[in-house]
């Protein structure tokens, strides 16, 4: 039997997430639009950069909590990598859906925002309080994927 489209592109985003870098949570985005996927993106460090696998991770020598001080992070979230290479291929990300593995963080909120993105579609949560009254304020639609 065919999965149904959110289920689709969320199992596409979890394969995404694969392909992560980080030591404390794999995430993985696909954004799609008129059901076909613009970009996708994963969490770890830029281009170029050793990724955390490599040297450590300064959040959890620190014992940084989940949801807290982003700016020691040497990895970019998986839903700003997605925005970023769609950018660098040039396609527009308005009106689309993100299908992302963990709800967004504040940062990565306020980028989905002002992308143009319409709706985003999450697997599991994340301790970011800021980032869900700033959806609320915003007219991005998000939902939480049943299982």
């Amino acid at each position: 039997m065919r999965p149904p489209w959110d289920k689709y592109f969320m199992d596409i985003a979890v394969l995404v997430s694969s392909r992560s870098t980080c030591l404390r949570r794999k995430v993985g985005a696909c954004v799609v639009g008129d059901r076909r996927i613009l970009s996708t993106g994963y969490n770890g460090a830029p281009t170029g950069i050793a990724h955390c696998e490599e040297v450590g991770c300064l959040r959890e020598k620190l014992n940084i909590p989940s949801g807290e001080r982003h700016e020691l992070c040497r990895g970019l979230h998986a839903e700003q990598n997605a925005i970023i290479q769609a950018a660098k291929i040039g396609v527009s990300l308005k009106g689309a859906t993100m299908y992302v593995t963990h709800h967004p963080c504040f940062i990565c909120a306020k980028m989905i925002i002002n992308s143009g993105i319409k709706k985003v579609v999450y697997k599991d949560g994340y301790p970011d309080e800021m980032a869900k009254k700033f959806f609320e304020e915003s007219t991005v639609t998000v939902v939480k994927l049943e299982r």
